[in-house]
Formats: C-alpha cells, sequence, structure tokens
C-alpha cells in the first residue's frame, strides 16, 4: 500500500496548540484584567520594594498583610466590601506601627509584629465566630486575578497611579532618607513625614496586590523584583527601572504558564519571580 500524507496548512502539535491557546487568552475579558491589573500592581510594588529593601524594611509587607486580613474579615461579618475594609485597616495598622515606634520607642520589626499578629488574631476570631462566610476567603488570602472585576481594575490602576506619582515627587528626599536617614534629617528632610509616606503607600500597596497574589504572598511582589535588580548593580534609577521591569515581566509570564498548563496563577507568579531572582543571583556569581 502506498504511503499517503495528509497536508495540513497549519502545524498540528503542542506548539501550536500553545500558540493558539496563547492567542485565545488574549481574547478573554478576564485575562487582559488580570494583564492590566497585574502590570500596574507589579510596578508600584517594585518601584516601592527598591526604597524598602534598602532600608531593611522589607517584611513590613508581611506584617500589613496580617493587618489587612483583619479588615477582610471585618468587611465579610459586617458585609462591607472586603477589599476597601482591608484598605482602612491596613491604613489604620500603619499608623499605629508609626505611633508605636515613636511612643513606646520600639524598633520598626517588634511594631510591625505587634500590629500585624493583632490583627490576624483578630481576623481569625472573627472568622470562627462567624462560623465561616458565603464566599471563599482563601481567594484574598491566596488572591484571584481571574475573577477580578472590572471596578476592581480601576480601583487597583488608581492606587497604583497614586503610589507611582507620589513617588516620583517626593523622589530626591526618599532617596536622601535611603541611603542616609541622619543626614537627610540634618538636611531639613521631615524624616517622619516621609516614613509615613513610606508605609502608608505599602498598605495601599499590599491591599492592591490582594487580587493579584493574595495576601499571604503580597509582600513577595515587594521583595523579590527588587532583590532580583539589585543583582544587576546599576545606579539607582536604573534599579528601579529594571525592578519595574522584572516584575511586570514576572506577573505577565506567571499569567501566561498558569493559563496555558492551569496552574495557580498567584503561585505560579511568585515562582517565576523566584526563579528569576535566583539565575540573576547565580549569574552575578560567576560573573564576580
Amino acid at each position: 500500500m502506498p504511503n499517503t500524507t495528509i497536508k495540513t496548512s497549519k502545524p498540528i502539535g503542542y506548539a501550536y496548540i500553545e500558540d493558539k491557546m496563547f492567542y485565545e487568552m488574549l481574547t478573554y475579558g478576564f485575562m487582559q484584567k488580570a494583564f492590566i491589573t497585574g502590570s500596574v500592581i507589579a510596578i508600584a510594588c517594585s518601584l516601592l520594594g527598591v526604597f524598602l529593601v534598602l532600608r531593611k524594611y522589607a517584611l513590613i509587607g508581611d506584617g500589613l498583610a496580617h493587618i489587612s486580613f483583619g479588615g477582610v474579615a471585618f468587611g465579610l461579618l459586617f458585609s462591607l466590601m472586603p477589599f476597601f475594609s482591608a484598605l482602612a485597616f491596613a491604613l489604620i495598622g500603619s499608623i499605629g506601627i508609626i505611633k508605636l515606634r515613636e511612643n513606646a520607642r520600639l524598633h520598626g520589626d517588634t511594631a510591625i509584629g505587634i500590629v500585624g499578629h493583632a490583627s490576624l488574631g483578630l481576623g481569625i476570631f472573627i472568622v470562627s465566630m462567624a462560623r465561616g462566610f458565603n464566599v471563599d476567603i482563601l481567594s484574598y488570602l491566596f488572591g484571584s486575578i481571574l475573577a477580578i472585576k472590572t471596578a476592581e481594575v480601576f480601583m487597583s490602576v488608581l492606587l497604583a497611579a497614586i503610589v507611582i506619582l507620589l513617588i516620583i515627587l517626593f523622589y530626591h528626599d526618599l532617596f536622601s532618607l535611603t541611603f542616609d536617614e541622619q543626614s537627610a534629617k540634618t538636611s531639613g528632610i521631615n524624616a517622619n513625614f516621609l516614613n509615613t509616606v513610606i508605609i502608608t503607600l505599602t498598605a495601599i500597596t499590599v491591599v492592591s496586590s490582594m487580587n493579584v497574589v493574595g495576601l499571604m504572598l503580597a509582600s513577595s511582589l515587594i521583595i523579590l523584583p527588587a532583590a532580583s535588580s539589585l543583582q544587576l548593580r546599576q545606579s539607582f534609577k536604573k534599579t528601579l527601572f529594571f525592578s519595574a521591569l522584572i516584575a511586570v515581566f514576572c506577573v505577565n509570564t506567571g499569567l501566561i504558564l498558569s493559563f496555558i498548563h492551569d496552574w495557580a496563577p498567584s503561585g505560579t507568579i511568585v515562582v517565576v519571580n523566584t526563579l528569576v531572582f535566583l539565575s540573576l543571583l547565580f549569574a552575578r556569581s560567576i560573573i564576580s
């Protein structure tokens, strides 16, 4: 029997299926929202992360995430929108951290731990008292970017824009404060005000990240891109630029991979961030 060849106008195989899925993915409204929201939040978190990592305040994001969880539980208990209740708790908690540092003369990490764990305990207490909720609270803890609503997209973009704008406005003062706080105070810079600005912006970014990677992983968007960018050993402005670039790349790559392979978006984003950091760290160790 003679061999017969079936000609096709398109290649058949795994690569073709992946390409088709990629183009189809871009036509879905929920993926478009995820890309937009993830990108703007990534930029805000990564820019702020450079300042926080250099000032050794990187873990403040974890503390504010704990505080925000209390706000989520409070909002669900009283039928409020969890996003706004979490934001309110985070802002109030950030002020509480500042006041504890000033009045109780505590180190920053101690104040963060006290306020953060108190709010986390309150959240767990509310959840147990309410005997559960009609919504999946895990979506707030580990993210639900593919289910994000249009109103939440606009809110996330607005909050991220505020963060980026304030960083630009106070850039020179924040730069001075980051590298030499004592000299910044001597030169007339209001360090207390700027510290309040930084922690407030961090509270906003953590809550904004809730839909992207969830509260439990929100700090990763602050720490990992900044840490990756610092491996490049560039000037401060270039470090900010590469931090934002790495963050956007990791978020979008994570979203694409999670869609194609049906993985959890939040975990995939964090894994991609981690792999980028390890790759740059390994490259730097070889070069140096």
